[in-house]
């Protein structure tokens, strides 16, 4: 696969989905909080990937507001598992000059969690290589409401009319704001959705989903996704012959 890629056409920006922990677990017997554990590796391989390859910007779907909802017990054990996994992987992002942010409502996270996160942005902040971005309590929808209440706060306040509202504007009221949209975004697990993932920020991101489950993704798997959107022609509502001329 390293000889058909096109390192002059590496996306600047991956978005993933990491779909299939569960039911990773529950073919081997085990309880779901075995599946995240075993995802380490996989996390790991994504982000040394990217950043061997000289992806700008990672951005890992790492846990969504719906996931509150999920047995408390497989809650804590996913928040526990967050604070060792960050707390652990500092000093590699340290050594590899990563930095790592995060989007979402982190104020929703266990304090604990919170801390670590914050100290780990404040320790990398300075790393100017991969940027690896969090999604944390996050869902597209809740980005896009919290967006319009910033930009309508503005408005009552004075400080904004209705007619300087445009597509510029309402990014820089996202959680993503800076941050150049994705180019890619990979789904693991089979399933063919995006499940409330960076709704505005996709618009012209492709796709690519893979069947394998999320524990099993491996530097391989990130190369065939990266293969499969160099082999693909990007349009932007214009023709293939606009394209090429």
């Amino acid at each position: 696969m390293k000889e058909v890629l096109d390192r002059e056409r590496i996306p600047n920006h991956i978005a993933i989905i990491m779909d299939g922990n569960g039911r990773w677990a529950k073919k081997k017997g085990a309880m779901r909080i075995f599946g995240h554990r075993h995802a380490i590796q996989a996390v790991k391989d994504a982000i040394e990937g990217a950043e061997n390859l000289g992806v700008k910007y990672l951005t890992l779907f790492s846990f969504s507001t719906e996931n509150w909802s999920r047995p408390q017990e497989e809650v804590n054990g996913l928040m526990e598992l967050l604070v060792k996994t960050i707390t652990d992987e500092v000093p590699m992002m340290m050594k590899n000059n990563i930095r790592l942010e995060s989007i979402g409502d982190l104020e929703s996270l266990p304090p604990n969690a919170f801390d670590k996160l914050m100290e780990a942005k404040r320790t990398t902040e300075g790393n100017d290589g991969l940027t690896v971005i969090l999604a944390l309590s996050y869902s597209g929808q809740w980005e896009i409401t919290q967006a319009t209440k910033r930009i309508a706060q503005k408005i009552s306040e004075g400080k904004l009319k209705v007619e300087e509202i445009n597509q510029q504007l309402i990014e820089d009221h996202l959680e993503t704001a800076g941050i150049p949209n994705p180019e890619l975004m990979i789904r693991t697990s089979g399933e063919y959705r995006i499940s409330n993932f960076l709704l505005w920020q996709l618009a012209y991101t492709e796709l690519h989903f893979t069947p394998v489950l999320w524990p099993d993704f491996r530097r391989e798997h990130l190369l065939a996704a990266i293969i499969d959107y160099q082999n693909r022609e990007r349009r932007f509502g214009k023709t293939g012959e606009q394209v090429k001329s």
